[in-house]
């Protein structure tokens, strides 16, 4: 991997994610240093890299904040658990930044498992933060509880995916979500993190009440809860759109198949519109891949039929689409995959192209968005379309 240096990319059209015009992007070590209508490079500087981005828009390094980095499945026995995550799956789809999850399978699937994982993603160029637990409640935590697993494990900045109107699912109750949040709440704010809970909804029809009735009959507020999968179908979708007017967010999954959309799943990029059109704040919205998770077929006796992989890849897919065949502005279709998730995860450093701020960093070819250059704090990661830095084993 290529040591940090001194880079300039020239003439770029600047999406923040908000539009900044075209300006000259000075990075320094795995910052951004400087972001002026022209920097002019000094007539001899050891280590200096200038880009012409003429053409070119650079956006922030995509945030995917719901990632089986060590693999999911396992609905159809040992042979369908999920490969891991390799670094160029990430980097080759934008993605700078992401957060690691469990699943359905937290016994042959481990904690410890997950911050080694995380680590190595860290010690080759990318940034992994992870949550506890998984489908399973009670929380199978590394220490002694929730509170802690946040406070003295620097990885771990919340918890989930918890498991909730699913077939899959332990069947938590409201009591059993309440006191999950309380203390992710807690060990939140005792280390500065953001304590959120990821909810995995699945398809039955208690939909989102268990989590409203938490908000309703308590003090923890919205952010807090993160429920994720919910363009699964149109009943679950409609729920949605209004649970976030009300003041909550909520994650779309950009990993389908034919089949689900077939079956009623609503497409990302128009979920993003609808919810638009019908006066979500955007702000309310993120995309993730459900990457490396299995994207499990069932029949009407809940018996697996068919099984594919979520991806990475199509996390930029459905944000492109949301802009080319949705007319979505491109500020406002980047937010959910780089602001957005920032602020609800609490990333100060990530989602926004800004001084001071890590070196993530996007350059989109203008005519078609398509993923030209990708670099991680600082690092070049992939040129002209292809990772030029690959993990260990790849």
């Amino acid at each position: 991997m290529e040591t940090p240096m001194i880079r300039i990319i020239k003439h770029v059209e600047v999406y923040a994610p908000e539009y900044l015009g075209k300006k000259d992007i000075l990075t320094a070590g795995e910052q951004i240093a400087a972001i002026e209508d022209q920097i002019d490079p000094p007539a001899s500087f050891p280590s200096l890299e200038v880009v012409e981005g003429e053409g070119l828009i650079a956006a922030p390094g995509f945030i995917d904040s719901h990632v089986h980095v060590t693999g999911g499945g396992g609905e159809g026995s040992y042979k369908s658990r999920t490969p891991e995550m390799k670094l160029s799956d990430a980097t080759r789809a934008g993605v700078t930044t992401v957060i690691g999850v469990l699943g359905t399978d937290g016994m042959t699937r481990s904690m410890e498992n997950l911050i080694a994982k995380a680590r190595g993603l860290r010690e080759e160029g990318i940034s992994c933060w992870i949550l506890t637990g998984s489908y399973q409640v009670p929380i199978r935590t590394l220490t002694k509880s929730i509170e802690s697993d946040i406070i003295m494990i620097s990885e771990i900045i919340g918890v989930g995916e918890v498991a909730i109107s699913d077939h899959r699912s332990s069947q938590p109750t409201v009591e059993d979500i309440a006191k999950m949040v309380a203390a992710a709440r807690v060990g939140g704010m005792l280390s500065g993190k953001a304590g959120v809970v990821n909810f995995h909804l699945g398809d039955g029809k208690r939909g989102l009440s268990l989590i409203k009735e938490v908000i309703r009959n308590s003090e923890l507020p919205y952010h807090h809860f993160v429920p994720t999968h919910i363009n699964r179908n149109a009943k679950l979708f409609e729920e949605g759109v209004v649970y976030a007017r009300d003041g909550g967010f909520i994650d779309f999954t950009t990993s389908t198949t034919p089949q689900f959309l077939e079956e009623g799943e609503v497409k990302c990029s128009r979920a993003l519109k609808i919810c638009l059109d019908r006066e979500v704040p955007p702000e309310r919205i993120t995309f993730t891949s459900d990457g490396q998770g299995s994207l499990p077929e069932f029949n009407e006796n809940g018996e697996l039929t068919g099984l594919r992989v979520g991806t990475s890849e199509s996390l930029f897919t459905a944000v492109r689409e949301a802009v080319q065949e949705e007319d979505v502005p491109l500020e406002t279709a980047l937010r959910v995959v780089t602001a957005n998730p920032a602020a609800l995860y609490k990333l100060p450093r990530k989602g926004a192209i800004q001084t001071g701020l890590d070196a993530d960093l996007v350059l989109l070819n203008a005519e078609d968005l398509s993923i030209k250059t990708v670099m991680a704090m600082g690092k070049v990661m992939v040129r002209d379309g292809e990772a030029v830095v690959k993990g260990l084993f790849e």
